[in-house]
């Protein structure tokens, strides 16, 4: 289901992150377990609005769900924001201003290896492109593993301190009221430990920010809307965890002839209605090449001819679609005075067939005299 996050918060569309921040503190509030225990519904309220907080209150997953959705953020990797239970650590800076202390979001528990992010790359090619498939090298920006540091925000030959506020414990308990909330350590941000050393080639934070050059093989056959993931080519991890992935969302660009509808293409061929009457072959355009068309006589404008396996290659199963052509008659606006003449004179002998087959003037006089 798509979820309007605006609406959740009760929001606008051109919110500022203020105003985002504080109507997702006053629903925390409001739906918070603690204040309504047992209650299925406001535990429901409480996570639906911390997902729209998250997505909101973050710029790259607001640009991303104002472009393409929900289904774009899960797309990307995102996936909402678990349990309650994990929530508290995740909104320390939320959590935090109700209890009076200041923290910052995206803290971690623990000490362990922390994954890179994934990162997403939307790529637009061409029709052709996609139909028969191209290698693309494109150029991302992003947060490598310090090589300095191998990603542990340390200077080579110094180690971090146990954090004074939690104890190295990476989390801190507060209690107001009803509420007693574990929150992410503001100071160490839940890792426990502080880096009074920092690497100096990543200021301590285990990343870099480099350009890096990525070659894509596009396989035959992909649409718009297609998802290529690339294992390790996101964010690097740190402290020994592994690079995130990198998602490349495929954007096909329209063409000016042909359209598609999954494997098969359709185009409108237009032929003259001599040839529509008398039949003729015609020598078309298709995507893999100039192909014979028969033209049957007495084809009439609108019928669909079709050349098998003259469409776009099936990504799974194997083959290729059909290509589907309309046939469009032409009727000239401009004509010489032989050619006018010669029409005259087989619009006479059409008229008789016409009335002999009750389509013609006769036809009309019968019906009307009814």
């Amino acid at each position: 289901m798509d979820i309007d996050y605006y609406k959740t918060l009760g929001v606008s569309a051109d919110a500022t992150p203020a105003e985002i921040k504080k109507a997702y503190r006053k629903l925390a509030l409001k739906y918070h377990p603690d204040r309504n225990p047992g209650d299925q519904e406001a535990e429901e309220q409480f996570k639906i609005a911390t997902e729209a907080y998250e997505v909101l209150g973050d710029l790259e997953k607001r640009k991303i769900y104002d472009r393409y959705g929900v289904a774009g953020l899960r797309d990307s990797g995102y996936n909402g924001p678990g349990g309650y239970d994990d929530i508290f650590s995740s909104f320390s800076d939320i959590f935090g201003d109700l209890f009076g202390f200041s923290g910052r979001s995206g803290g971690r528990r623990g000490q362990g290896p922390i994954p890179g992010n994934d990162l997403r790359y939307d790529l637009s090619i061409s029709f052709m492109e996609a139909v028969h498939g191209v290698q693309k090298e494109v150029e991302i920006s992003k947060g490598e593993t310090c090589w300095t540091c191998e990603g542990s925000g340390l200077r080579p030959g110094h180690q971090p301190e146990t954090c004074r506020t939690c104890n190295g414990m990476g989390q801190v308990l507060h209690a107001q009221g009803p509420f007693r909330i574990q929150t992410t350590c503001p100071h160490c941000q839940g890792q426990g430990r502080v880096i009074t050393e920092p690497c100096q080639d990543c200021q301590g934070q285990g990343l870099v920010q480099r350009s890096k050059k990525v070659t894509l093989k596009i396989p035959a056959g992909v649409d718009s809307g297609a998802r290529m993931r690339l294992r390790g080519e996101g964010e690097g991890g740190r402290r020994g965890g592994p690079s995130g992935d990198l998602y490349v969302i495929i954007h096909v660009q329209p063409h000016e002839f042909f359209q598609r509808e999954g494997s098969n293409i359709f185009c409108s061929i237009p032929i003259s209605f001599t040839q529509a009457a008398l039949g003729c072959s015609l020598e078309v355009p298709t995507i893999h090449g100039p192909q014979k068309l028969t033209i049957p006589a007495g084809t009439q404008p609108g019928r669909h001819l079709t050349l098998k396996e003259q469409g776009v290659p099936k990504l799974r199963g194997g083959g290729r679609g059909d290509m589907i052509c309309e046939i469009r008659v032409v009727i000239p606006s401009k004509l010489t005075k032989q050619q006018k003449q010669l029409l005259r004179d087989f619009s006479k002998t059409e008229e008789g067939a016409a009335d002999r087959d009750g389509k013609g003037e006769g036809f009309l006089k019968k019906f009307f005299h009814l």
